[in-house]
């Protein structure tokens, strides 16, 4: 069947994508199975990596909030579940990533973050005025906002992959809310 999606194996992909599983295997343990799904593309995994690893004027911590609440505002379980665990690495409690799923932060910069984070993927790339003037209030700079627009877009990207393809989640399933 054409659109059932199975996770390619190392034997199925492209030699470059052989050599990338390989170096996600030394440093991850396993290759995700989202990350493998890219690879049915020759060039579309070095080039998602190459995105996604890009500097950023955001925090790793900063990072998984956007990545959780915006995997969480688009309905992939697959995303929600493997920041679930990203966000623990990164030194985010149980209740902490709870609230982030839930839209929020008490941490007010944070919070500035996330909501602003969830509201332009709701609004496909508009926001409220309000918002963003917060989010500014709370000292972040333009060069934060653009980096946040890319790093919504990386995990939007991801999201669709995942609501499109449904390959099996490899990561502990984030409970729904």
């Amino acid at each position: 069947m054409q659109n059932q999606f199975l996770v390619p194996t190392r034997e199925q992909v492209a030699p470059a994508n052989q050599v990338i599983f390989d170096n996600l295997q030394k440093a991850l343990g396993f290759v995700p199975n989202l990350y493998a799904t890219i690879a049915y593309s020759d060039n579309g995994l070095a080039r998602f990596l190459a995105y996604q690893n890009a500097k950023t004027s955001l925090s790793n911590k900063e990072k998984e909030a956007v990545n959780l609440i915006v995997s969480q505002v688009n309905g992939c379980v697959y995303c929600q579940s493997a920041h679930l665990v990203l966000g623990k690495m990164n030194g985010f409690s149980d209740e902490q990533l709870l609230d982030i799923r839930k839209g929020k932060s008490a941490d007010a910069k944070l919070n500035s973050l996330v909501q602003l984070a969830a509201d332009i993927t709701q609004n496909r790339g508009n926001s409220n005025d309000a918002l963003v003037t917060e989010f500014f209030a709370q000292g972040y700079t333009k060069e934060n906002l653009i980096d946040l627009i890319l790093q919504i877009s990386d995990k939007t990207a991801m999201n669709y992959l995942h609501n499109l393809t449904k390959v099996p989640v490899d990561f502990p399933l984030a409970p729904a809310l």
